[in-house]
């Protein structure tokens, strides 16, 4: 295999290019502990903060900051420090469908190498979203699930509108994000944890919020967690109806955007989202 020559690895890694991760902030774990204050007192779980929290974290590619996250999230006790971790590795998985695969490579691999050596080791090492002949229309009939739920009563239309697009462009959301990754697979003592509804849409509210330049996709997820209370899918997730009740009410949905800038603002070093931003010229 021939070598890239120094003058296309310089122009690869230059620094206005930004080829590397993002540091951590010193004032990051204050951020997330703001977000953690104002969760306990409206009585919201810890897995709803902190997939708030990793979801943007992750699309502001900082595993520096997901190790501080983790940190603050964990406790003593071993079982919730694996939950915690489980719980995080779930959310970037999801974060796929909402920011692509690059980003949840880098931060994974990396917050995967920052935990303790007796949380890795407890880590599920098992797959549980393997397509098989057996198991396939099921994933199809979540993803329906999925989409339906979020999107109702426009889910049709909107399955129409995207394939004048290109055809496979709404085969490809419903099937390979909302069936494949976003529903929740089947897990038969495997390990691992679920995200749920409720929090499958707050990892999409936040991954869209912190993207920048998405406020129509932004819009039909803050409708799709409010739609989750209001046809029942909420119900069997990590909070109770107080809890979920109001992460959909405008002062919940006004929380979740807030703490979601609140993070990018620490992580971009108050310049925004470096998810696409403008770039310095080469």
């Amino acid at each position: 295999m021939s070598k890239l020559s120094a003058s296309l690895k310089a122009l690869i890694n230059a620094p206005a290019a930004r080829p590397s991760t993002v540091p951590a902030p010193a004032n990051i774990t204050s951020v997330y502990q703001k977000i953690q204050q104002t969760a306990q007192a409206k009585q919201i779980s810890q897995p709803s903060w902190v997939a708030l929290s990793t979801a943007a974290t992750m699309t502001m590619n900082s595993p520096e900051s997901l190790t501080a996250l983790y940190n603050l999230a964990s406790t003593t006790t071993p079982t919730q420090s694996l939950e915690t971790a489980e719980l995080m590795r779930e959310v970037g998985l999801k974060c796929i469908s909402f920011n692509g695969i690059p980003r949840t490579i880098n931060c994974l691999g990396s917050f995967r190498a920052s935990l303790p050596e007796t949380i890795i080791a407890q880590l599920s090492h098992t797959p549980t979203r393997g397509p098989t002949p057996e198991n396939i229309t099921g994933i199809s009939q979540r993803g329906h699930a999925l989409w339906d739920s979020i999107y109702r009563p426009f889910e049709t239309k909107l399955y129409d509108k995207l394939s004048e697009s290109h055809p496979d462009l709404p085969v490809h959301i419903l099937h390979a994000n909302y069936g494949a990754l976003l529903s929740d697979p089947v897990r038969e003592r495997a390990g691992g944890t679920s995200a749920g509804r409720v929090l499958t849409s707050i990892v999409a509210v936040a991954c869209l919020r912190a993207q920048s330049g998405v406020g129509p996709q932004v819009t039909s997820h803050v409708f799709g967690l409010r739609k989750a209370l209001e046809d029942g899918s909420w119900v069997g997730d990590v909070e109770g109806e107080a809890g979920a009740k109001w992460l959909a009410s405008d002062e919940g949905n006004l929380w979740i955007l807030e703490s979601v800038d609140a993070i990018v603002g620490a992580i971009g070093n108050g310049e925004g989202s470096n998810f696409a931003p403008g770039r310095a010229k080469l």
